[in-house]
């Protein structure tokens, strides 16, 4: 784990993540970031992390060769023919 930072919050509640954490975490200028309380702590990450933890949650649950969104988008399609 990294050694803590202490940040400040600014006037107008904005605080400056530190460059060393912004590369540890891949955060790039325009960067969308997500924030969240957990557990009293306020929780940043980025939305490529979010989004490559949510696969791996749904991984534990699907088969590696089954592919949801080709099933997804024939559902759909069965749906609309059927409409």
């Amino acid at each position: 784990m990294a050694q803590p930072v202490r940040i400040r919050v600014s006037e107008k509640g904005r605080v400056v993540i530190p460059a060393s954490i912004r590369q540890a975490l891949g955060i790039r200028t325009g960067d969308e970031l997500e924030a969240r309380v957990e557990n009293n702590e306020m929780r940043i990450s980025t939305l490529s992390n979010r989004i490559r933890e949510a696969r791996r949650f749904v991984r534990k649950f699907v088969a590696a060769d089954r592919l949801l969104s080709e099933e997804l988008i024939a559902e759909r399609r069965d749906a609309a023919r059927r409409e």
